[in-house]
């Protein structure tokens, strides 16, 4: 099960949060990734690691369509997004670039940011803080359109 670091947010998190509209002008998310979280951890992109998770509250992803939202969160190396519910949009959003999301309605209330956690997206399981949390399953379709890099990748190999 891969271990990383949490980024813990709070309830109603917007898109405008993750990613600043005035930033959408920017060439590719590469460039558009250091500005991730601005708002609210200006360091936030100097302190993620690859393999490091974001956990939020309630309504997580809310606000506008827009897919640079997850998008810079897998640039920064996000291993996956864990939070009590999601925004439908930033959950489609999501699994259409390979982005993980998992619903998890007790973790968000007991770990804060700098905790430890492990995800086995496989089991539904979340262990951090010596606790053991049962979460969403994906479905198996699911978890082979994020192994293949989301679903725009998947459909790609079809062709």
């Amino acid at each position: 099960m891969p271990t990383g670091a949490i980024f813990k947010f709070h309830n109603d998190l917007d898109t405008d949060q993750i990613i600043g509209s005035q930033y959408l002008l920017l060439p590719d998310l590469e460039e558009m990734k250091v500005h991730t979280f601005e708002s609210l951890d200006p360091d936030f992109p100097k302190k993620v690691k690859a393999g490091d998770y974001v956990v939020g509250g309630e309504n997580f992803g809310c606000g506008s369509s827009r897919e640079q939202a997850p998008g810079v969160l897998k640039a920064l190396g996000v291993e996956a997004v864990i939070a009590k519910s999601f925004a439908r949009i930033f959950f489609r959003n999501a699994i259409n670039i390979g982005l993980p999301v998992i619903v998890c309605k007790e973790l968000p209330d007991d770990v804060n940011t700098g905790d430890v956690m492990e995800l086995s997206l496989s089991e539904g399981i979340v262990k951090a803080k010596g606790k053991e949390y049962s979460c969403t399953k994906l479905p198996e379709y699911m978890q082979n359109i994020l192994n293949q890099g989301g679903l725009i990748a998947s459909l790609n190999k079809e062709e």
